[in-house]
């Protein structure tokens, strides 16, 4: 089969690997789509020689091709994707619900939880093997274009519901970055709140998709964000940041117009960093920062209802597998409106 290799850093090539075998419990799933993200480009900037040689992609969906002896719910022919975060199922966390913190593959000496293309052979391939307990069943969702619902929607997802109780009617969120997840929660927050949604992005296009999208105000970033911010709020400020960019400026935004005791959530990971002192942060009283990573079970079948409801959508450009060069450059360079989409045989 033909598959998107981390060949070395910020390298990739197109190989010719075997079709993986399937032990007892797990389906040979025949990709139909593999979303490009970020992280991507993120895992093959760093050179981590762990990593090397595997194949990339963590946001994947197909049809079964073949199941393993034991597996229950699933046969050739059903359309499925695949969880984001290949959790036990059996530890504390992940019988808490909490899969993202699973502790056999989340402990705090790792970046991020195993994932398909991280850790292990990923879905930028025509095939790849997964676990009955990593699946999900599509419904009538397009196995091609579902992809990136399971981490560009599914991490957005997971970012609103971690502050889901300050999302009331009279309350303000501010929405920074409206690209691959950007674009997606801010359809969530306009489905699923009542909450005032302010978004802003510096690239014009992505603010005229927010103002057709839910965005109570739109604006294109700039140094006077924060100043408008607290302009829309009486000063008061934004009672939840949800930063999807992680860059310094946007990070200094989140710092400049989060109200007291609100909630910020960092997604992006564009360097950006908040000191943390009791004196010396920068921040009002009361505020929560949190890393957020991922989601769990729940968010993710949440996401589903959502797109098979047709609440929300992905904005998507397609490319063969084999033009994958082509289009980690487009997203490198900033070419890609909403989110990538790598299909085998296009």
């Amino acid at each position: 089969m033909r598959a998107v290799v981390n060949a070395a850093k910020d390298t990739i090539e197109i190989q010719d690997r075997p079709i993986p075998e399937i032990a007892a419990d797990e389906v040979l799933l025949k990709v139909a789509g593999a979303g490009l993200c970020h992280s991507d480009l993120s895992i093959l900037g760093r050179g981590d020689e762990r990593l090397i040689g595997d194949i990339l992609g963590h946001e994947v969906s197909g049809v079964v091709e073949a199941v393993g002896e034991s597996v229950a719910d699933y046969r050739p022919g059903d359309a499925a994707i695949v969880s984001l975060v290949l959790s036990c199922g059996h530890c504390r966390e992940c019988l808490r619900g909490r899969q993202n913190q699973c502790r056999e593959i989340a402990n705090r000496k790792v970046s991020a939880p195993l994932s398909p293309g991280i850790g292990r052979d990923g879905g930028m391939a025509e095939y790849i093997a997964v676990k009955e307990q990593h699946l999900d069943p599509l419904g009538g969702l397009s196995p091609r274009d579902a992809a990136p619902l399971s981490d560009a929607a599914l991490t957005s997802m997971h970012a609103v519901n971690s502050v889901r109780d300050r999302l009331d009617s009279d309350a303000t969120v501010l929405l920074l970055g409206l690209g691959g997840l950007g674009h997606v929660a801010l359809q969530i927050l306009a489905a699923t709140t009542g909450a005032r949604i302010i978004a802003a992005d510096t690239d014009g296009r992505k603010v005229d998709y927010a103002a057709e999208h839910g965005a109570d105000l739109a604006l294109v970033s700039g140094k006077d964000t924060a100043e408008r911010v607290l302009k829309e709020t009486d000063g008061w400020g934004a009672d939840v940041v949800l930063d999807f960019v992680g860059i310094e400026p946007t990070v200094e935004t989140t710092k400049a117009c989060i109200a007291t005791g609100g909630q910020v959530r960092l997604v992006g990971i564009g360097g950006g960093t908040i000191d943390y002192g009791p004196r010396t942060n920068g921040l009002p009283w009361g505020v929560n920062v949190e890393r957020a990573y991922g989601g769990n079970r729940s968010d993710m079948r949440e996401v589903l209802a959502l797109a098979q409801a047709g609440k929300i959508s992905l904005e998507l450009t397609h490319y063969d597998l084999e033009d994958a060069k082509e289009a980690f450059d487009d997203l490198a360079n900033g070419r890609i409106q909403g989110r990538a989409v790598l299909v085998p045989g296009a």
